[in-house]
């Protein structure tokens, strides 16, 4: 669905059908990278239908991990 308005993507938000295990947001409609999360003040979720949304998160693991592994230790906070 090309440009949902305001009240469509709160409806996705809401639609506890969107909701895997009541945590995994799973919608194949909804286009966004990082939709908010079930309560929107708690952040942004990865939209696990959205292909470029789960290689998001992937590749923000990766980064984590290499930095973790490969990085001097005095770099990692």
């Amino acid at each position: 669905m090309k440009n949902p308005s305001k009240e469509q993507l709160e409806a996705w938000r809401k639609d506890p059908n969107n909701w895997k295990c009541g945590v995994f947001y799973y919608n194949p409609e909804d286009e966004r990278l990082l939709p908010p999360k079930r309560e929107a003040w708690m952040g942004w979720t990865t939209n696990f239908a959205n292909s470029k949304s789960v290689a998001l998160l992937i590749a923000i693991i990766f980064l984590i991990v290499f930095s973790m592994a490969f990085l001097p230790k005095k770099w990692i906070i």
